[in-house]
């Protein structure tokens, strides 16, 4: 396994992450386990979990990997998110300072720990000021409940601003962000990942292989196929493009024709960007685990990504001025 220093951190992470949002859902305590250590044997060190992840939304997947984490706790980088809500309490969401303090506590309870290493804001939330919002994860690290803020799911100016705000008030900056980013959802390129080379800020990467698009579940006559497109309404509408779905059948015929698989392949290509420091996979069983770590063995070039991104279609440039691409 290779190994990436996170940003500024210092901290070195494995080249491919882990995501534990079916850990409590579609990967009962079992499975999960079995997950974690074949993870942890392939060299992974790197865990992704919520406060959200799991059946009830109420941090299943926390307390899972909480008790998986015993023992090798220092071996490990954890990182967790909160801001999203669930439902019923008005207050039981968003990004106020009552809230973060009040989900911190329970994270570190149901992880089994004493701190996160990486704190991510999950979305941001309209009706709370960013001041209000760092200053609460800036005394949570003072506090060393959380090593490093982070930031998820957001543009590319709300994470500017935000690290602006941080270095005029003193406030700890965000050490990382976990954008959406595969071959058929590339607006992270646009201004994103451009800002995270600029900063110098660790990136951690989500859905490499657009909810199974990309592995050929759903190619040619099998759009109705059994997974995560057809049987939810948010991963429907999220790729609910039918450019998504040419472009997904020329992937897979590619990776064919290449003799790899497309999900180890889709995933080879995230993990090509130089901007990102690792993309987590995910996985509800061993099987599909052991597709993914195949990306490990892919040699990809520069030359072999850009025929690769060739058959996707390249986001304009944030100026929009298509003519000039530098």
């Amino acid at each position: 396994m290779e190994y990436r220093v996170l940003g500024k951190t210092g901290i070195q992470i494995s080249k491919l992450g882990f995501g534990t949002m079916t850990f409590g859902s579609e990967a009962d305590e079992d499975m999960s386990k079995r997950l974690f250590h074949r993870c942890r044997d392939a060299g992974i060190n790197i865990f992704d979990t919520a406060n959200i992840y799991g059946d009830k939304r109420d941090g299943e997947s926390e307390e899972i990997l909480g008790k998986l984490i015993q023992g090798c706790r220092d071996e490990v980088v954890i990182t967790s998110k909160v801001g999203t809500p669930r439902w019923g309490n008005p207050n039981d969401g968003g990004l106020s300072r009552r809230y973060i303090m009040i989900e911190v506590e329970k994270s570190l309870k149901r992880l089994k720990t004493d701190r996160i290493d990486l704190y991510f804001l999950h979305k941001l939330d309209p009706k709370t000021p960013f001041e209000e919002t760092l200053r609460a994860l800036d005394d949570l690290q003072r506090q060393g409940k959380i090593v490093y803020p982070a930031i998820s799911n957001s543009a590319a100016w709300q994470i500017a601003k935000c690290l602006g705000i941080s270095a005029k008030e003193g406030l700890a900056p965000f050490a990382c962000i976990e954008p959406m980013y595969n071959l058929v959802k590339r607006q992270a390129e646009v201004e994103i990942l451009p800002l995270a080379q600029s900063e110098n800020l660790g990136v951690i990467t989500y859905s490499p292989l657009g909810a199974g698009l990309l592995t050929g579940k759903y190619s040619g006559n099998n759009r109705n196929a059994e997974g995560r497109i057809s049987s939810s309404q948010r991963y429907k509408g999220r790729y609910n493009d039918e450019n998504y779905y040419t472009i997904a059948d020329a992937f897979v015929a590619h990776a064919k024709e290449k003799g790899v698989a497309p999900s180890a392949l889709a995933i080879a290509w995230v993990m090509s960007h130089p901007a990102v420091t690792a993309p987590l996979i995910g996985a509800r069983n061993l099987e599909q685990l052991e597709s993914s770590l195949e990306a490990l063995a892919i040699p990809m070039t520069e030359s072999w990504r850009r025929e690769i991104s060739s058959l996707s279609i390249d986001p304009p440039p944030a100026t929009d001025r298509t003519e000039e691409k530098a």
